[in-house]
């Protein structure tokens, strides 16, 4: 017998060689019917296997990361063997699982069309209900190299060729298809439910564009249909919302050829955008931060003494300025401690908060360039933090708090995620272990989960980074807490300590907005263009019925616009309606008409944009409405 500990601390006994599916059905039958893969000492396993020994069992369904990429990976094999049958001829390259997906790339003497997709489709729901086991079996390198040489799979012999030679190779089976692959996988094929293929592309074997294009298939998948249809009807709403398509309409923002990547921004724009930057300071100033401004451009020196030189240069712009190179900043970082090293601080002056609206500059490729969501000129909303070193958990903490506070007024849910010391990294063993030990404490006193990210940290410190999920439930990493002990070694910073000796400081760097202009993009596709009253570039708008009822229209304007509120007429020649329907397109919060009752009584009628009519209300009523939204930063 074996004994199975379930994550319960329950224990439970089998025969040996009992299967994970039939443990799963032991424990529940609806377990059974959700399970999708395994976690059987900490190892992710197929539920097909029979275990011949004790261990920690966790089930997972599809609501676990890892289960999805497992029922998509599958879902890839189920269209390679679609692919396979229709076109026996095409060579297999890789099929991984991707975000909300997966793809498999072909190199077929077929050119796939849009409608083979379709046909590709039939194929694959046949598979499925043919509920083919997946079989996992193992080879030697050179057993299966000889395999994937007599089924003619060229990639795949590449693929194991470079392996150790010791390796064991594991492949799956699903009736006639073969495929290299390390696992694992569905019990059966029938276990996939609702698929659908997306679109086609070109990509270049193993990303090298000295190699063969091949076709790609792009996918997703579901176990239930209603998840399927929300998802496309996610993505069809997602191209609505495009910021760039939204961002030209509304008159935020436009990238121009004259400058890729480096984005201008319109009136609207800047309205939207210097709100941002109140609130931010605002709150700043009240959680003890000082605002500072550092150059864009610094000599060489000071970069590698920071270690961008080295670590960062093929991001980075230069220039030579009286024979001596300079650099245009790529981080902030280097120009904050210049202003720490200004002065001499004592103990009882620390922890330091200085934050800045910094305007940074990254050489990023053409091929990557994407409206406001990647540029190569984006201002971070940069903090750095100088403490002792008995302050890092309070103070971890209460950036933890602003970050929560600005993600929660936006209506942003989000995830958290630690990335540990990279391979490229500066510093010992143990001010790594106690960075990482100190970021892991705050997060736990804070009571929040957390995913770790195994090495990958900054080249100087580990980090929190917060990833918010988006009224479309994409994820986009903004937030991010960097501890750094390596800064103010190399940079020689010092505090007078009780002592009367100098001591290091250690350092915290950390942005909330990540960049501004991303958040923008962000933001504009969060909310379709529809801001909220506070953050609309026009939060109300003044619609005259008749050339009669512009001076009543214009009195109303003036008194909106006294207090603060960012108030137009549209004093046009159109019908009512026609200016209704524009407003609504504009995404304004307040359309205001105004007639001869609303004169007479002192009025505007007033359309809500998510509400609809409200009918008149008095004037001085409205203003105290629409201020008191804007003040307490709601619809």
């Amino acid at each position: 017998m074996i004994t199975i500990t379930l994550n319960d601390g329950s224990k439970r006994e089998y025969s040996k060689g009992t299967s994970l599916k039939e443990i799963a059905k032991d424990i529940s039958s609806k377990l059974a019917k959700n399970a999708v893969v395994a976690v059987f000492n900490d190892e992710l396993i197929d539920l097909n296997t029979p275990i011949f020994h004790d261990g920690q069992l966790e089930i997972l369904d599809f609501s676990d990361d890892r289960a999805k990429e497992v029922y998509r990976h599958s879902s890839a094999h189920v269209m390679a063997q679609a692919v396979k049958r229709l076109w026996p001829e095409s060579k297999l390259a890789i099929g991984p699982p991707i975000d909300k997906g997966y793809y498999y790339d072909f190199d077929s003497n077929h050119t796939f069309s849009p409608d083979d997709l379709n046909i590709i489709e039939k194929e694959m729901n046949k598979i499925i209900k043919e509920n083919i086991p997946f079989i996992r079996k193992e080879l030697s390198k050179q057993e299966a190299i000889k395999f994937f040489k007599e089924c003619n799979e060229d990639y795949k012999v590449e693929l194991i060729e470079e392996l150790p030679e010791d390796e064991v190779i594991s492949i799956y089976e699903q009736s006639e298809f073969v495929d290299l692959c390390a696992g694992p996988h569905v019990p059966t094929t029938g276990k996939l439910k609702a698929i659908k293929l997306m679109n086609l592309a070109g990509a270049y074997w193993r990303g090298d564009e000295q190699r063969k294009m091949l076709q790609r298939i792009y996918g997703t998948s579901f176990p239930k249909k209603e998840m399927l249809d929300d998802h496309l009807f996610k993505l069809e709403e997602a191209k609505k919302r495009d910021h760039r398509k939204l961002g030209k309409e509304l008159g935020l923002f436009v990238v121009l050829e004259e400058g890729p990547g480096f984005p201008f921004f319109l009136p609207k724009g800047m309205i939207l955008r210097n709100e941002l930057e109140k609130f931010w300071r605002d709150e700043h100033e009240k959680a003890g931060y000082e605002e500072i401004r550092t150059p864009i451009i610094l000599n060489r020196e000071l970069w590698e003494k920071s270690g961008h030189w080295d670590h960062y240069k093929e991001n980075m712009y230069f220039t030579n300025i009286d024979d001596n190179d300079f650099a245009i900043k790529p981080m902030n970082c280097p120009g904050g401690i210049l202003v720490y090293k200004q002065n001499l601080y004592s103990y009882k002056d620390l922890p330091l908060r200085t934050g800045e609206m910094g305007l940074v500059h990254r050489h990023e490729k053409s091929g990557v360039l994407h409206g406001l969501m990647r540029v190569r000129a984006f201002t971070q909303d940069d903090a750095h933090i100088f403490m002792l070193p008995n302050q890092i958990i309070d103070e971890i903490k209460a950036v933890i708090d602003i970050i929560d506070h600005f993600y929660s007024l936006f209506g942003f849910p989000y995830h958290v995620e630690l990335s540990t010391r990279p391979e490229d990294s500066m510093g010992s063993d143990e001010i790594w272990d106690f960075a990482i030990g100190s970021l892991r404490q705050a997060l736990d006193e804070k009571g929040i989960d957390y995913k770790v990210n195994e090495g990958d940290g900054a080249f100087y410190g580990p980090k929190i980074d917060f990833h918010l999920q988006d009224s479309l439930d994409r994820t986009w990493q903004c937030g991010t807490i960097q501890l750094d002990f390596q800064f103010p070694e190399k940079f020689d910073l010092t505090y007078v300590g009780e002592d009367g000796e100098r001591h290091r400081p250690v350092m915290i760097h950390r942005v909330v907005y990540g960049s501004i202009e991303r958040f923008i993009g962000i933001l504009t596709e969060h909310y379709g263009g529809a801001f909220p009253t506070w953050l609309a570039p026009v939060q109300a708008r003044i619609l005259p019925i008749t050339d009669k009822h512009h001076d009543y229209a214009q009195k109303v304007y003036e008194e909106l616009k006294a207090e603060g509120i960012r108030v137009e007429v549209d004093s046009r020649s159109e019908k009512t309606g026609y200016k209704i329907r524009e407003g609504q397109l504009m995404k304004i919060p307040y359309l205001l008409i105004v007639g001869d009752k609303e004169i007479e009584s002192e009025a505007v009628a007033v359309r809500k944009r998510k509400e609809g009519d409200l009918g008149a209300i008095n004037i001085k009523e409205f203003k105290a409405r629409i201020k008191d939204e804007i003040a307490n930063k709601t619809s």
